[in-house]
């Protein structure tokens, strides 16, 4: 047993250490929010389980649908001198909830990108179910190091073809701060790495490897969750470097919707999550839209929701021209961005904390790490040894 009272100590959007209780109430407030519907024997392989869209579709379809399966993240223990981190903590509690709902779910921490990781899910899966329905894909990382040829390849964000500057919103002390942000130039290969890093690729080992050993059921489909977002945010992120690992991914759901796969990706909706935070210009985008649109700003557990009602078709596809599953129509509606781009304008460091919802955003940033949770209390000590979820 190790009890601490943990404080929120960083810099930034950056936190030393997570706090366990808070990080498991997360948990049990998302599953709250899902109203349950009578589960089918569904089995899911949730690549990137543990935060952001792919904790959300992890625990909308426990509570919903009554999932089995895996969920693959790479998150780091607890030591001597540091908490775990936050989706150590979450994976602990989603696994607790699992158990609760009656489910088989199991949780690998290891590196996605790696052959021996594909090996042990896959081993996993051909013991306990023999095949899945339901691939999730949302992984965000840095850098990837390619089993394949041991390469390591880094992500950059990065504009295409001409400098941005773009405004963007941090903190000092918890005060927000306007900021102009300068973005460079990508080179071609950083556009290049970065499509290695966040395009199809992977994706499509996986599916490969499930379609190799005979461990996809009929009627299999998979999933990668995408992002469009607005012209505010579009050189910096969709016609930036992102963008093109974005298209890259898209471009691949094509060619995988094939001998039986039904492979889309999913057009998901701004939301605050350990990596949207870092890239320049979303914050602030995010605290407009949030003050422009309030309680109608549509979360990744509500987003996940729809997500999952598609996909075991209690609802039908909303699909766009290109084939991609849209579940942002709430936000680039034409009114909704006419709002915000308004404000975005508007913005001056004098007047920032009015025109944008710098106080909820600074908040939903420190959740992600399990701080400025109700009904928890941060006086308190708190169990910090927490162990990764065994298996059945």
């Amino acid at each position: 047993m190790s009890e601490r009272v943990i404080k929120p100590l960083g810099r930034g959007f950056l936190f030393l250490d997570s706090h366990p209780a808070g990080c498991a109430q997360v948990v049990r407030d998302l599953a709250g929010q899902v109203e349950r519907r009578t589960p089918e024997r569904r089995v899911a392989l949730v690549i990137g389980s543990s935060s952001g869209y792919g904790l959300a579709a992890t625990i909308a379809g426990l509570a919903r649908y009554g999932i089995d399966g895996v969920g693959v993240s790479f998150e780091k223990a607890p030591t001597a001198r540091r908490t775990a981190t936050a989706g150590w903590y979450r994976t602990a509690e989603t696994a607790a909830l699992a158990s609760e709902l009656g489910r088989e779910f199991h949780f690998v921490n290891a590196d996605a990108f790696a052959d021996t990781t594909k090996t042990e899910v896959l081993d996993l899966i051909a013991e306990r179910w023999s095949g899945i329905d339901h691939l999730i894909y949302s992984v965000a990382a840095p850098r990837r190091v390619d089993p394949r040829n041991g390469e390591t390849y880094q992500s950059a964000i990065k504009a295409i073809g001409a400098p941005h500057t773009t405004k963007s919103l941090a903190f000092e002390d918890g005060q927000p701060i306007l900021q102009e942000v300068g973005i460079e130039v990508a080179t071609d290969d950083e556009i290049a790495q970065t499509i290695k890093v966040m395009g199809g690729e992977d994706w499509a080992r996986w599916v490969e490897a499930l379609s190799g050993r005979g461990l996809l059921k009929p009627g299999f489909s998979t999933v990668a969750l995408t992002y469009i977002g607005s012209e505010l945010t579009g050189p910096i992120y969709r016609q930036g470097s992102i963008g093109a690992a974005k298209a890259d991914l898209e471009q691949t759901a094509l060619t995988l919707g094939k001998d039986g796969v039904q492979a889309m990706t999913s057009v998901n909706g701004a939301a605050v999550t350990q990596a949207s935070s870092a890239i320049p210009g979303i914050g602030l985008y995010v605290s407009l839209l949030h003050k422009v649109l309030g309680d109608g700003l549509q979360t990744p557990i509500q987003q996940s929701t729809a997500l999952w009602d598609q996909l075991t078709g209690d609802t039908p596809w909303d699909l766009d021209e290109e084939g991609r599953i849209r579940l942002d129509r709430w936000e680039l509606a034409e009114e909704v961005q006419a709002a915000v781009r308004a404000q975005w304008e508007a913005a001056t460091q004098g007047n920032i904390a009015d025109v944008a919802d710098t106080a909820w955003f600074f908040a939903e940033v420190r959740r992600l790490y399990g701080f400025d949770v109700p009904e928890v209390d941060y006086e308190a000590p708190t169990e910090v040894d927490v162990s990764w979820p065994t298996r059945a």
